[in-house]
C-alpha cells in the first residue's frame, strides 16, 4: 500500500512538472525617447522607461502586465496594463483574441481607465487587427468611454540577418458626440530594428499622425528593448 501511495505521489509530481514545462514566464524592459501609442505621444514627447512580465502556455493562453511612465501635460503619471487572451496558428495564419485593461493609478489621471477587446490575424509578413473599447471611466459622450474602434494594418520583413523593417497604418474612430468635435485620426509609422543579441534590440521609428488638434508633426524615436 505504501508503494502504491508513493507511485501516485510521484505521478502527481511528474504531471505538475510537465504542466510547468508547457508554460513560459518572460520579462521585458525598455527605454524610448518618446512613448508613442497609436501614433500619439503619451509622454509629451519626452523619454519613457517601461517593463513587463508575460506568462504564456503552449495551448495558446497568455497573461501579462506592462507599465510605463506617462505625461499628458498634467504632470507625471503611470500607465499599467493588464491583459490576457488566446493566440494560436493554423499553418501560415495566426490569430489572437485578447482583453486589455489600461489602468492609470496616479493622482491627476482619474476617470482615465478603460478596457478593450481586441482581435488580430496574421499571414506570413502581414497583420491586421481591430480593438473595441467596451467600457471606460471617461464621460459617456467622450473618447475612451465605450464604442471606440481602432483598426490597423502592418507588415514586417527581415532584410538581413540582424535587421528588420516594419510599417503600420492605423485609424482611430471615436464614438463621441458633436460637443467633442471630430477626434478621429489616421497615423502611420515605419520601424527599423537592429538585433544586438544579448544586448537587446534597437529600433528607429518615424511616425506621423493626422490629428485635428494640429499635433501632427513627424516624430523620430529611438528605442531599446530586451526580453529575458
Amino acid at each position: 500500500m505504501k508503494m502504491k501511495k508513493l507511485a501516485i505521489a510521484c505521478g502527481a509530481i511528474l504531471m505538475g512538472a510537465t504542466s510547468l514545462a508547457q508554460a513560459e514566464l518572460t520579462a521585458n524592459i525598455g527605454v524610448t525617447s518618446n512613448y508613442l501609442w497609436r501614433g500619439v505621444t503619451q509622454t509629451g514627447d519626452d523619454a519613457a522607461v517601461s517593463g513587463g512580465i508575460d506568462w504564456a502556455h503552449d495551448s495558446g493562453f497568455y497573461l501579462g502586465t506592462w507599465a510605463s511612465n506617462i505625461d499628458w501635460g498634467n504632470g507625471s503619471g503611470a500607465e499599467v496594463d493588464f491583459y490576457g487572451g488566446f493566440a494560436n496558428e493554423i499553418g501560415d495564419f495566426g490569430y489572437d483574441v485578447g482583453l486589455i485593461y489600461y489602468y492609470y493609478p496616479t493622482s491627476g489621471f482619474e476617470d482615465s481607465d478603460f478596457t478593450e477587446l481586441s482581435l488580430s490575424g496574421s499571414w506570413k509578413f502581414l497583420e491586421a487587427g481591430i480593438a473595441y473599447t467596451i467600457n471606460g471611466q471617461a464621460d459617456s459622450d467622450g473618447p475612451f468611454s465605450d464604442g471606440d474602434l481602432y483598426y490597423h494594418l502592418s507588415a514586417s520583413f527581415d532584410v538581413a540577418e540582424t535587421w528588420s523593417i516594419g510599417a503600420t497604418i492605423g485609424h482611430y474612430d471615436f464614438d463621441t458626440t458633436k460637443a467633442f468635435g471630430d477626434l478621429d485620426y489616421t497615423h502611420g509609422q515605419i520601424d527599423v530594428t537592429k538585433s544586438a543579441g544579448d544586448w537587446g534590440d534597437f529600433t528607429m521609428t518615424v511616425s506621423k499622425a493626422q490629428e485635428e488638434s494640429g499635433n501632427d508633426d513627424t516624430k523620430f524615436v529611438i528605442s531599446w528593448a530586451k526580453s529575458f
